[in-house]
C-alpha cells in the first residue's frame, strides 16, 4: 500500500486532442495537435492499427464542444 496521490490534476493546453489505445484496452495516451486538420491526419494515421477516440478542442483549460467523444475503429 502507498499513500494517495497529492499532485493536483493537470489542465489541458489549448489545442485539439485525440486518445490512442490498443484495441480492447481501457486506457491509452492522449495526443495534442495545434489545428483540427493536424488532429484528423493523426487520427487517420493511427486508426488502421489502434482504437482512436477524438476528445475535441480545449481552450483556457475547458472543453469547447460538449458532445460525447467520437470513437473511430478500424
Amino acid at each position: 500500500m502507498g499513500r494517495p496521490a497529492t499532485k493536483p490534476l493537470t489542465s489541458f493546453k489549448d489545442g485539439f486532442y485525440i486518445e490512442i489505445r490498443n484495441k480492447g484496452s481501457r486506457t491509452g495516451i492522449v495526443l495534442r495537435r495545434d489545428t483540427e486538420k493536424q488532429m484528423l491526419q493523426s487520427a487517420k494515421a493511427y486508426e488502421a492499427t489502434k482504437e482512436v477516440v477524438i476528445l475535441g478542442e480545449s481552450k483556457n483549460g475547458k472543453w469547447v464542444d460538449d458532445n460525447k467523444p467520437k470513437k473511430k475503429t478500424a
